[in-house]
């Protein structure tokens, strides 16, 4: 049988932050993973990974790089992406507490560094019921979540569906081929997120 992820080719930023544990996941799902550094590379992709760092870092390298203009119009088009915490960040409308560039593509407001700084880092067991839908096998079991200077989602436009929350604020969320968490899945052995966003690409 063969395996539905093996053509995707999914780029993943490779700007700041923790991408190469997100090449390693979507690989062990089968799907071919490209690093992003050059405007160049972003043709040809399935979909578009941004991962975690620091929003203000990653924000000022893309516009460095003449990478957010591009990156903005391909969400535009429909290029799928998944964010993880700083990538939450960048695929936000709004942010609260400050000016940074944005991507803006997700109807969103959300606040950097929601639940403390990088010594309140804590992980936690979430429910979230999205990644049993339409799963091979039974997905019931808590999501290990990682935290480390996370955001939260302080609110949502009408299209956004809030997928999980934690002490009371969205922690993750889908709208149309967009996928944010503010947690960091590619800092675990759970595949789980990752294999959410490859079925929202096929």
């Amino acid at each position: 049988m063969s395996n539905p992820y093996e053509n995707l080719a999914i780029g993943v930023l490779a700007l700041q932050g923790a991408f190469r544990e997100h090449a390693l996941a979507l690989e062990k799902l089968g799907a071919q993973a490209r690093k992003i550094r050059r405007r160049r590379e972003l043709a040809g992709l399935d979909a578009l990974v941004i991962p975690g760092g620091e929003s203000m870092t990653i924000g000022k390298l893309m516009v460095s790089y003449h990478l957010l203009d591009e990156i903005k119009g391909l969400g535009a088009e429909g290029l799928p992406m998944l964010g993880t915490c700083a990538g939450l960040v960048m695929l936000a409308r709004e942010v609260v507490d400050g000016d940074q560039p944005l991507l803006g593509l997700m109807d969103i407001k959300v606040r950097r560094n929601a639940f403390g700084r990088q010594v309140k880092s804590f992980e936690a067991a979430l429910e979230i019921p999205a990644l049993g839908v339409d799963a091979p096998e039974d997905t019931a079991a808590p999501f290990p979540g990682i935290f480390i200077r996370a955001p939260w989602i302080e609110s949502g436009g009408p299209g956004v569906d809030i997928l999980a929350e934690y002490d009371g604020h969205g922690i993750a969320a889908r709208q149309k081929k967009m996928l944010v968490t503010a947690f960091h899945p590619e800092l675990t052995d759970d595949l789980r997120m990752h294999e959410l966003f490859l079925r929202m690409v096929v």
